[in-house]
């Protein structure tokens, strides 16, 4: 199984379906701020993934595909696309001026299509890149997008560089700032989607990280033998 091909993809539903939890959360009088957890853990996972692609894939697709260039900026103009939208969508939920007057219908409608049009770029883009690239290369950038995840801003930040060493300083500033609001905040921030290494993971890490994937019954479990009749 393509570690890479299948990473993105496991990534790109457990997005969506954050997404569409979000979506579903909408403030009520007895409950104003029930949307926040939903909303926030979708902003954060779909930001670190975003910065994670920036920093890893744009620089292969620049290198190894054709029109590579081209290619790159195209991939980072869409992602500021859907920075902007995620942003109105944490400055909707925040009470921002400029943003309490849109509907959230219209809000959500535009972060979905950015969001919509970001995935279609990335599909299209690893996709591409799995044809030119060895299962060991595959695997590694696939380890590397987990890692820098990890070390990616849990806030969506479009106006902040994107590549090169001004990009590398702005995401490692910006992490840094939203490392400290997020612990005053009290806000719990997702692990990364990590598909290419489960084979390794233990029972109990499974089980802490509510991501079991084992099999009903192990394979070299022992088989007991079928009761005896009585005579």
């Amino acid at each position: 199984m393509d570690t890479l091909e299948t990473s993105i993809t496991a990534t790109h539903e457990v997005l969506a379906a954050r997404l569409a939890t979000a979506e579903a959360r909408m403030p009520t009088l007895a409950r104003p701020r029930d949307q926040y957890p939903a909303t926030d853990t979708f902003l954060a996972s779909v930001s670190r993934h975003n910065s994670a692609a920036n920093a890893v894939l744009v620089p292969l697709v620049r290198k190894r595909l054709p029109k590579g260039h081209a290619r790159a900026a195209e991939f980072v103009h869409q992602s500021k696309r859907m920075e902007r939208a995620l942003f109105q969508v944490k400055a909707k939920l925040y009470g921002s001026s400029y943003a309490i007057r849109i509907p959230w219908p219209e809000v959500w409608a535009e972060a979905r299509r950015e969001f919509e049009a970001t995935w279609e770029l990335e599909h299209r883009i690893v996709d591409e890149l799995a044809l030119l690239l060895r299962a060991p290369e595959r695997h590694r950038i696939a380890e590397a997008m987990y890692v820098a995840e990890l070390r990616a801003p849990t806030r969506p930040h479009p106006f902040v560089p994107h590549q090169g060493v001004t990009g590398k300083v702005a995401r490692r500033v910006a992490r840094q700032i939203d490392r400290f609001w997020d612990a005053t905040e009290g806000r719990m921030i997702p692990e990364p989607v990590r598909t290419h290494d489960r084979e390794h993971q233990g029972r109990l890490t499974q089980y802490l990280l509510a991501d079991p994937h084992l099999p009903d019954e192990p394979p070299d479990s022992p088989k007991l033998p079928p009761p005896r009749e009585s005579d």
